[in-house]
């Protein structure tokens, strides 16, 4: 359990070799970089926002051009490919690679550029089409759509929204002229019904010329609506036209499609420019936080204390920069765990909460005891933990370059699995009571496995008891992580006044409780402290309450402020009884598992010794389980988390650490292995 100690470093390069350092200590991966202190004399910063802006667009089209292939040509993904992490390439592959960076790049650009083609004819095709839907009823008319007569004629095109013959367009008319007072109008004009639907008329009506006007208020006055489409062909020559054109965009959109799907082969390079530019947009908002001269540039960071010499030996092999390292102090200097294999699955919890503060321990160790103890005790299946720990085993086995994040996950639940496996055997829960019911239902035995120490559904009092010693421990070590660091810290008095009265007060009281024969029963206890025992923890909570009021309060000079404030934190007493009753949620939850399991395996029994029975027990049995096990795997998680963060960190923690986040690649496709590349 420990904070990596950080150094903070200063390197100064010559600035055409700037390219070449950045790689190599982006490759590194173990710089965090800070911005250049402004001010120094003859140093100034980049700009680089237009460059980053260039490498966003190119990324970005890459990425556009991957999910067209995807569209057209999904790619085969493995079963559990997401364990199969990164593909790993060589410095000496990364570098051929970028060598043909633009024939790639001119891949992307065409991808995106037939596509957005297909689109536009798509859009055109569409639009097509709906010229020709447009023109259908007027396919037989013989004169061009924006037709409007001859040097002596008018003519009006449109159409009525009901079914007309000519008889009625005609009485129509004449009763619309008689309306306006337009006398002899009516017989003036020619109808000429061009198609006919229930509910739509398309006609074409001819007047002479010098009464076209009051003939067309007159139509209008009808209703006529003119057309939605208006211009030089005859209707069946434009649809003629318009099918022409949809086959010719139709032909150019397939033409595009297999251009596309030829690209497939370029799908693993595409993903390697996608990368490429991520690294590039990193350096360069590295670039912004240098200090820059015209021959030089220099750059600060921090580093772990154990990579400096790496660091400035690969350096110097290569570019012979100049290179200062110091031990790094301040609050803002960045936190970087170190724990051993067992522990370190847990640090992504930690981190979720809050990573170390300046001067704070790493409780990782002691918290991953507690985690996987916690967590087991609440699944307590031995099946569920052993299925837990055979596919998290199997899955770090046969994915060995999966990422580190969901490498830590499955050792985190590997080991959680452990403690389930083993907290099932002590609880005799093997699929709840699967084994029994089977036995029972199918084979007209009895087989009992019985539980290594007790079951928690026969004797609930006594889990909850041992779930309320476990709160208790877990109470105190965070106690005891604080007492350590004062201790360690120097500070006597306060590791007497902020953790020993508390030990003295709550350990004494329920030493008390112990030796109190109402308490032992109600407990159904098999033991019960001697009488001696119970003065004695009396006196010690009186010392422990004595202590807290009057040193809680040190701070204040007033001695009557200093006593309030003491008896206000010795009424805090009361948190550590809520405290401890919270872990009574780990008999809940173990109970909850096994009742649940039982549930579901009578369930299936109910259908009987037959083939029926025995498919309908499979049935609800596998799916039942499954539920069983995905709900409980996600409150063990849920409540073990709360365990930690409330109670446990509440006791010491403070928290408010800044990750450490160096330079690194970060990528989604590939991994560049300089650790097997040619020297």
């Amino acid at each position: 359990m420990a904070v990596l100690p950080m150094s903070g470093i200063s390197i100064i390069g010559i600035k055409k070799d700037r390219k070449k350092i950045l790689e190599t200590i982006q490759h590194m991966g173990v710089v965090e970089v800070r911005p250049f202190e402004d001010g120094q004399p003859g140093f100034e910063k980049l700009d680089t926002s237009v460059s980053q802006a260039k490498f966003l667009k190119v990324k970005g089209e890459a990425e556009t051009a991957l999910e067209i292939l995807e569209r057209f040509s999904p790619e085969d993904k493995p079963l559990l490919g997401f364990l199969h992490g990164l593909k790993r390439i060589s410095v000496e592959d990364y570098e051929k690679n970028v060598e043909k960076r633009d024939e790639i790049l001119s891949v992307a650009s065409n991808i995106v550029r037939m596509e957005k083609e297909n689109s536009d004819l798509n859009s055109a095709i569409i639009k097509l089409k709906g010229n020709i839907e447009a023109l259908m009823p007027w396919k037989t008319l013989d004169f061009p759509m924006n037709f409007s007569g001859t040097r002596k004629t008018s003519a009006f095109l449109g159409s009525f929204s009901e079914g007309h013959s000519i008889e009625s367009l005609e009485k129509a008319f004449a009763e619309g002229c008689e309306k306006k007072q337009f006398d002899g109008l009516g017989e003036m004009v020619h109808f000429e019904i061009i198609s006919r639907t229930e509910t739509q008329t398309y006609v074409m009506a001819v007047c002479n010329k010098s009464f076209a006007s009051e003939v067309e208020e007159v139509l209008r006055h009808m209703g006529l609506t003119a057309p939605a489409v208006a211009f030089g062909d005859v209707p069946s020559e434009r649809v003629k036209k318009n099918e022409a054109e949809i086959r010719e965009a139709e032909n150019k959109i397939e033409e595009n499609k297999k251009k596309i799907l030829d690209c497939v082969k370029y799908r693993e390079d595409l993903k390697f420019i996608v990368d490429y530019f991520s690294m590039r947009i990193d350096k360069y908002r590295v670039i912004e936080q240098l200090g820059q001269s015209k021959n030089v540039f220099a750059l600060t960071g921090y580093v772990p204390k154990a990579d400096v010499s790496l660091l400035e030996g690969v350096l110097n092999e290569k570019f012979g920069v100049a290179f200062e390292a110091w031990e790094a102090e301040g609050d803002d200097v960045p936190v970087a765990l170190k724990n051993n294999g067992f522990s370190a699955p847990v640090e992504g919890v930690l981190e979720a909460y809050s990573l170390p503060g300046k001067g704070e321990l790493d409780p990782t160790m002691v918290m991953s005891l507690f985690y996987y103890f916690l967590f087991g005790l609440m699944l307590s299946d031995a099946v569920y933990g052993l299925i837990m720990v055979l596919g998290c085993g199997f899955a770090l086995w046969k994915f060995p370059h999966m990422k580190a994040g969901m490498k830590k996950s499955l050792k985190m639940y590997l080991y959680c699995g452990i403690s389930t496996t083993f907290w099932g055997v002590m609880f005799g829960g093997y699929f709840g009571d699967a084994i029994q019911v089977i036995a029972a239902t199918f084979f007209d035995t009895e087989i009992v496995i019985k539980p290594l120490w007790f079951s928690p559904l026969d004797r609930p009092m006594q889990m909850l008891m041992f779930s309320l010693l476990v709160g208790i421990v877990h109470l105190f070590a965070g106690l005891g992580m604080k007492l350590y660091s004062l201790i360690k810290d120097r500070q006597y008095k306060d590791a007497l006044y902020d953790v020993i009265f508390w030990y003295l007060l709550v350990g004494g009281a329920i030493v008390f409780l112990l030796s109190t024969e109402m308490f032992v029963k109600m407990a159904s206890l098999s033991f019960i402290f001697p009488p001696l025992v119970g003065k004695i923890a009396v006196w010690a909570m009186v010392i422990g309450a004595l202590g807290i009021t009057f040193t809680a309060g040190r701070s204040s000079k007033n001695p009557f402020k200093r006593i309030a404030k003491g008896l206000y934190e010795l009424y805090g007493v009361t948190s550590y009884l809520s405290d401890i009753l919270s872990y009574s949620r780990l008999l809940a939850l173990g109970l909850a598992t096994g009742v649940i399991a039982n549930v579901f395996n009578k369930m299936g029994s109910m259908l009987g010794d037959s083939i029926i029975g025995i498919i309908g027990f499979i049935i609800i049995f596998v799916v039942g389980h499954a539920l069983n096990i995905a709900i409980n795997l996600l409150g063990a998680y849920v409540h073990t988390n709360r365990l930690q963060f409330v109670e446990f960190f509440g006791k010491f923690y403070e928290g408010g650490g800044e990750k450490y986040t160096p330079f690194r690649d970060d990528t989604g496709y590939i991994e560049i292995d300089t650790c097997n590349s040619e020297k």
